[in-house]
């Protein structure tokens, strides 16, 4: 296989305008295929100001450790700018984001400017369009220290015959353990700590615009969340899966269920006026992770 080329930015883009370009440019992006080509930027301090809002938003306490989907958050600008490329087949405003596989081989300080690199991978088929693989890594000098996996779906004409998704596990049944009443401008105030600006989070008038009925919560919050319910395992080594599996639309009332006992913890959020409506479910597993590769 060809090497993919790595880009080195100057720093952290900007993330409206690259919003803004995308939606400008949606029309007729098509292919089968992405560049081969990695954005880097090197050297990305942490914002003391900023992961302290993002923790007290996500129920963390606040601390130097950076909470496990938190390079998700600094990195967010970087995949937008690879995404909002001319040449990327693939329509950037309305896409939805259906998983993360997520691994941390050890707790990370706000003290130690990370390196952050986004490569798109594979374009595949869908029964509700086609989605997309994107490989987010983080390092330490030439360590690495964290890595994510993520699956996004660009909704359009689907293909029936499609593989089938990755299937979460069953959600846990039993008591909530958290409850919350996520208020109409929550997706604004996640905007304002994480950068993403996308309008499907913003106001019921920008959702409308994408073809949702409702403004959503960020996936990303409902997924911090969640982990921090289930205490500081994930903010050392440790491996989280999440599925995204239906959208929570603002104003709302969510809940959050998890399994008992020894090894990987199982954890749904849900609704809380109809419980068999699930909004995402996760697994966490806490301990050394597998050495020297990435998230199997």
């Amino acid at each position: 296989m060809p090497e993919v080329a790595v880009e080195t930015l100057a720093g952290i883009p900007s993330t409206a305008p690259l919003l803004a370009r995308a939606a400008v440019t949606a029309r007729g992006r098509r292919g089968d295929t992405v560049p081969d080509r990695t954005l880097r930027v090197v050297g990305v301090p942490v914002d003391r100001e900023r992961l302290v809002a993002y923790q007290r938003l996500c129920g963390y306490a606040v601390g130097d450790t950076l909470p496990q989907p938190y390079p998700w958050v600094l990195a967010f600008p970087v995949q937008t700018a690879l995404m909002a490329r001319a040449d990327f087949p693939m329509p950037l405003p309305g896409m939805v984001h259906l998983a993360n596989d997520v691994t941390s081989h050890r707790a990370l300080d706000a003290r130690e400017p990370l390196t952050l690199s986004v490569t798109a991978g594979a374009i595949a088929p869908h029964r509700r369009g086609r989605t997309l693989d994107v490989r987010l890594e983080a390092h330490v000098d030439d360590e690495l220290v964290w890595e994510c996996d993520s699956v996004y779906l660009s909704r359009g004409r689907g293909t029936e015959d499609a593989p089938r998704d990755d299937v979460p596990p069953d959600a846990p049944d039993g008591p909530a353990v958290a409850r919350w009443r996520l208020p109409d401008d929550l997706g604004r105030a996640y905007a304002a700590v994480s950068g993403d600006v996308n309008p499907i989070h913003l106001h019921p008038l920008g959702a409308r615009a994408l073809g949702f009925p409702r403004h959503l919560a960020h996936g990303m919050w409902t997924w911090s969340r969640s982990l921090a319910v289930l205490g500081r395992g994930s903010l050392g080594p440790s491996r989280s899966r999440v599925w995204f599996t239906r959208p929570v639309f603002l104003p709302s009332t969510v809940e959050l269920v998890r399994s008992h006992g020894a090894g990987p913890v199982t954890a749904a959020l849900r609704s809380a006026t109809d419980p068999a409506t699930t909004h995402l479910v996760l697994t966490l597993d806490v301990g050394e992770p597998a050495e020297g590769g990435p998230a199997a």
